[in-house]
């Protein structure tokens, strides 16, 4: 059974957690979470993008000479993908990048990011996450006796002594459980979270 340290805000080791096999200790599928992750990236693309056709762009109204006897070659409009100031062919348009994927598929790369980090010790288990008032210098220094510089800090409802003592350190992203996404917790070396956190990932993902 995957375990895990036990720390109080001092930095201190106050014993272990046995974490969940269920969630913490199943084979990581790579393919999930790689499908997951372009999943999540995609999401996050606005896609306003937009180019004009030549339908669009204003004048070109006339013809701009006469179709035989000049010499020249017959155009029809000024507007024209080949003229300048003429429209755009085939260029973007605004649209969604969003990539459906099924519920299965999301629970597996979820239990996958989590064993994952089980099985590497970086999941690190606080007694009481909290914070008695907002200071960086003093959360920089706790995450600085627990090792680590680049943590996902997760807890479970918005605490604002929390999220405005770790905003301004490089390589710290604070999140609640609920909206824990296997994006942030791959892209940070440790798992910070609060005892209660835990228990409650376990409750949902261990059904």
């Amino acid at each position: 059974m995957p375990k895990a340290k036990v720390y109080n805000m001092a930095g201190e080791v106050t014993g272990e957690m046995e974490l969940s096999e269920a969630v913490f200790g199943v084979t990581p599928s790579e393919a999930s979470m790689h499908t997951v992750v372009k999943a999540h990236l995609a999401a996050r693309r606005q896609g306003t993008q937009s180019t004009l056709t030549r339908a669009e762009v204003r004048g070109g109204g006339i013809k701009p000479w006469r179709q035989k006897g000049t010499g020249r070659a017959r155009h029809g409009s000024t507007r024209s993908p080949q003229w300048t100031h003429g429209g755009v062919a085939l260029g973007p348009k605004p649209r969604s990048y969003r990539v459906s994927v099924n519920k299965k598929i999301r629970r597996l790369a979820m239990l996958s990011a989590l064993s994952a980090k089980a099985a590497a010790g970086e999941i690190l288990v606080i007694d009481g996450l909290d914070m008695p008032a907002i200071k960086t210098k003093d959360f920089a220094a706790f995450l600085q006796k627990l090792g680590v510089t680049k943590a996902l800090v997760v807890t479970g409802e918005p605490k604002e002594t929390v999220i405005k003592s770790a905003r301004n350190i490089p390589g710290v992203k604070t999140t609640v459980a609920g909206v824990l996404n296997v994006y942030d917790i791959l892209g940070h070396t440790a798992f910070i979270a609060d005892k209660a956190v835990v228990a409650g990932i376990e409750e949902v993902y261990g059904a």
